[in-house]
């Protein structure tokens, strides 16, 4: 974890806290717009690291081509799925609770439900074995007589 993100983390865990304490002081009237400025602020801070990590590609892309060499084939890379589940968990906080405090456990279940979906596509997305063993081609298929 670099520096910028530390310190990026210690702020979000600043705002979350003042969230709730505003949201303790205010009552149930103002919870709403918190939970909304909150989630504002993630999305901001999502948008950054998203930008930065485009960047980053873009630049590491050219590089290979300026080199000559061919560009990458995918981005299946490791730091990307651990960024999609950190990502997801931190997301899975205000969704949760906005999830259960508008309808209760259905909400939440909704809520957690959508999470999984989520990340099982991306799962699928970035491995295509993710669902079952591919057939070898020697096998042929189940129509060959």
């Amino acid at each position: 974890m670099t520096g910028r993100e530390a310190h990026g983390d210690a702020e979000l865990k600043k705002e979350l806290d003042a969230t709730l304490h505003a949201r303790r002081e205010l009552g149930d009237e103002y919870e709403s717009a918190l939970v909304d400025s909150f989630l504002e602020k993630v999305e901001q801070r999502l948008d950054g690291a998203v930008d930065r990590q485009v960047r980053r590609q873009l630049a590491e892309q050219q590089m290979v081509v300026a080199r000559g060499a061919r560009s990458p084939q995918g981005s299946d890379t490791w730091g990307e799925r651990f960024g999609f589940g950190i990502v997801s968990l931190v997301l899975a906080i205000p969704l949760s609770a906005i999830g259960g405090g508008v309808a209760d456990l259905p909400g939440l279940l909704v809520a957690w439900v959508g999470i999984v979906g989520v990340n099982v596509v991306q799962a699928a997305r970035l491995s295509p074995n993710f669902f079952g063993r591919r057939k070898d081609k020697s096998q042929g298929s189940d129509w060959d007589a």
